[in-house]
């Protein structure tokens, strides 16, 4: 309970901090969003409406202190504001809508690659020095070397435009009704298949390289002998006693991948033009909407905090050493 108690503390303190980098970085970024919006109005607003203007979005005329005092009681109280680009949604509409096509894509891309990766990584140091190894092993180095923008254009350049098999863009057919049918089912995966793939080209490669070099580490330890010398299966053995304690600095990738999967892909969002909370991200910056902005890296500073802690706990878990500690 101590131990929980003190990565509490410590996650509490982290977000804090967070929330502190959160409420200066937009405000350091050059141009006014309120402004902006007055401007694109033309002659439509009269003068006097700016003020309002700012009082609507929280841009209240006072010391940098008590507007720092107020933003923390609204993030505490869930009151993120009102959207400038998407306006009058509030900031949680805005974000709860692209967090359904995020947690779609992202989660299932980020699972599939994290058993794929782990299951190559076992096979490539069991079989060290194989043929099979040295393509993994060289195939998940370049998976991870190549930009993710890269990877994305040459995915859609090829399945989309080229071959023509996939849609390039929109995370269902547009002239669709969203609807809990077949028809619409079909099409959202029909659709997610290019990103999906983009995403798992980009992650598994890291998983696989991980649990490769921990496996290797772990291949010469004396319950490893032990177990060969007992006549146990290689299956049980490379299964049970290496892949078990190997996967412990895997479960952190994974934390990480997780943190960050509700940040979503920003480059493959973008250049699929996938409705997800990368592609508002990057839509806020471009407006200069605050709100939007500091929501979103709100979301994936708690998703991140949430992740770790979730491992923390769960290495108490899986090492047994640790309960003893």
């Amino acid at each position: 309970m101590a131990f929980l108690l003190r990565r509490l503390c410590f996650y509490l303190a982290a977000f804090v901090a967070a929330a502190t980098i959160n409420f200066f970085l937009p405000r350091l970024m050059p141009g006014d969003p309120v402004q902006i919006m007055f401007s694109s109005a033309g002659a439509e607003l009269p003068p006097e409406s700016l003020q309002a203007l700012k009082l609507t979005f929280g841009f209240v005329d006072g010391p940098l202190w008590q507007q720092y005092l107020t933003y923390l009681g609204s993030i505490f109280s869930g009151d993120l504001g009102r959207s400038i680009k998407y306006f009058p949604l509030p900031v949680t509409t805005v974000l709860g809508n692209a967090l359904v096509w995020t947690v779609g894509l992202m989660g299932t891309a980020t699972l599939v690659s994290f058993a794929l990766g782990t299951f190559l990584g076992v096979l490539a140091a069991w079989r060290r020095g194989s043929l099979f190894d040295v393509i993994v092993s060289v195939g998940a180095i370049f998976a991870t070397s190549v930009p993710a923008v890269v990877t994305s254009l040459i995915v859609v350049f090829t399945f989309g435009f080229t071959l023509g098999w996939f849609p390039t863009g929109y995370a269902a057919d547009p002239a669709l009704d969203p609807a809990f049918t077949l028809e619409y089912f079909g099409s959202v995966l029909y659709h997610g298949i290019l990103p999906m793939l983009t995403l798992c080209a980009v992650l598994t490669g890291g998983f696989a390289v991980t649990m490769r070099n921990n496996m290797i580490n772990l291949l010469g330890e004396d319950y490893i002998v032990m177990a060969r010398a007992k006549g146990l299966s290689d299956t049980r053995v490379m299964l049970w006693y290496a892949a078990r304690n190997a996967l412990l600095p895997t479960v952190s990738s994974l934390a990480i991948a997780i943190g960050t999967m509700l940040g979503g892909s920003l480059v493959t969002e973008v250049v699929f033009n996938y409705p997800g909370l990368g592609n508002i991200l990057y839509q806020a910056i471009l407006a200069r909407d605050y709100p939007v902005i500091q929501g979103q890296l709100l979301i994936m500073t708690a998703t991140m905090l949430v992740a770790n802690f979730v491992v923390d706990v769960s290495y108490v878990l899986l090492d047994p050493r640790l309960k003893r500690a």
